[in-house]
């Protein structure tokens, strides 16, 4: 019973991966999730996806979920 995790852009050259996965704990957020994988806070301004559908830092997760980060997109 797992997470899948997913990072995009500087979020995964910070961290220096792309995907990780984590045991699935009953009570688990996304915010929970970036806590076990980061030792930074949990940046206010990233993006966040669970199943491919935006959401929240405090979406609650379910066995077997993909949470995805998305570092800030700047354009011009």
């Amino acid at each position: 019973m797992t997470i899948k995790i997913k990072l995009f852009g500087s979020l995964a050259e910070s961290l220096q991966r792309r995907e990780a996965t984590l045991e699935y704990i009953d009570g688990m957020t996304v915010s929970s999730v970036w806590d076990e994988i980061s030792d930074e806070a949990f940046p206010p301004d990233i993006m966040m996806a669970v199943n491919m559908a935006y959401s929240e830092r405090d979406t609650r997760l379910q066995d077997g979920d993909e949470v995805a980060y998305f570092p800030p997109v700047t354009g011009g």
